[in-house]
């Protein structure tokens, strides 16, 4: 006769707590990243529950889960319009729902990233949506917030999860377009203002820019492509309108200057135009610039600036959407990532009044 196999018995956070010697409401504090435990005591509880393979019961706590109608947002580069455009659309979306909007920002490195995460979901927010830039250590986070089952979306990370929805504007192919209007107007000396030679695979921007040279027979010149070559965590900084304005001056200063310049974003350009007229040189007729981005201040630029207008208020609103689809939903619902298409705005930066 066989032994009858019986079920093997879940363990619980009382087995956790018993073993390390602490109560389980400590337990429960770490798995849930909230409230205070020392560090020391949160190595343990964590060590422990990997040996003793403990597995949360995602059923249990989504019936006990009280929802606090908030959700929060991560931005970097908050001085940059993008961003403002970003939270407006959220917060939008987030208050036709009855959803409060708590806002991080995390400019600069991982561990703010971290600390942004950390802040949020300490304060039981619904769920997240992050807008900074993809490094290992926050999209380790990252994961581990989905797995203790809080909603995230990501707009233009790149970073991959089954469970967490993905939006951005197609900046491989609106850099290809910004480098090929140039291209058709002659131009066969642009730079490039806003990243390192080397972080192509870092920024699809730059990597759109060498895709239309390439495609023209181009000689990609590495003395052509200026940024900082800052990286924190594996990640390129963001550009600003100070990295366009040191940019260009270092691009003028080369034996033999670009005819045109394509900048990461508007910021950076419009940065890199103060440099050009400093230089008592004429815009586009010495030099030729475009940006990225397409902000307010763009169309009202003396002379006004050529740019590749992404959606960005767009992105915050599928965001929002995408993230309040899934708090609402009882179960996970399937992955969805949406990439927008951008549009080349022509404007005197490129193209003179006379031509």
């Amino acid at each position: 006769m066989k032994k009858k196999i019986g079920k093997k018995r879940q363990i619980t956070l009382s087995d956790i707590a018993a073993t390390v010697g602490v109560a389980p409401m400590t337990v429960s504090r770490v798995l849930n990243q909230n409230g205070y435990v020392s560090d020391e005591t949160r190595d343990k509880v964590l060590s422990v529950a990997k040996e003793m393979n403990y597995r949360r019961n995602g059923l249990a706590r989504n019936l006990k889960r009280q929802r606090t109608e908030t959700i929060g947002l991560v931005l970097g580069d908050i001085s940059n319009p993008y961003s403002t455009e970003l939270a407006r659309a959220v917060r939008q979306a987030a208050t036709a729902n009855d959803y409060n909007l708590f806002i991080c920002i995390s400019e600069h490195s991982a561990e703010e990233d971290i600390a942004a995460f950390e802040s949020l979901t300490s304060h039981s927010v619904d769920g997240l949506i992050v807008a900074t830039r993809a490094n290992d250590a926050g999209d380790e986070y990252l994961k581990s917030i989905v797995e203790n089952n809080v909603p995230v979306v990501v707009i233009g990370r790149d970073f991959y999860h089954e469970n967490i929805d993905y939006i951005s504007a197609d900046n491989l192919a609106g850099g290809f377009e910004a480098t090929q209007h140039l291209v058709d107007l002659g131009h066969r000396r642009i730079g490039f203002i806003g990243a390192a030679f080397d972080q192509e695979t870092k920024l699809k921007r730059l990597q759109g820019y060498f895709n239309a040279l390439e495609k023209h027979g181009i000689e990609i010149d590495e003395r052509l492509v200026t940024g900082r070559r800052e990286v924190r965590s594996g990640v390129p900084g963001y550009s600003t309108e100070e990295i366009g304005y040191e940019g260009m001056k270092r691009l003028l200063s080369l034996p033999k200057r670009p005819t045109a310049v394509f900048a990461r974003n508007d910021f950076t350009a419009i940065g890199a135009m103060t440099a050009i007229k400093e230089a008592s040189l004429r815009i586009p007729q010495d030099v030729a610039i475009i940006g990225f981005d397409d902000i307010p201040l763009a169309s009202h630029m003396s002379p006004s600036l050529s740019t590749v207008r992404q959606p960005m208020r767009l992105q915050g609103q599928i965001a929002a959407e995408l993230l309040l689809k899934r708090i609402e939903s009882e179960s996970f619902p399937e992955r969805e990532e949406r990439i927008l298409n951008c549009e080349l705005i022509i404007r005197e930066s490129t193209v003179s009044r006379k031509s």
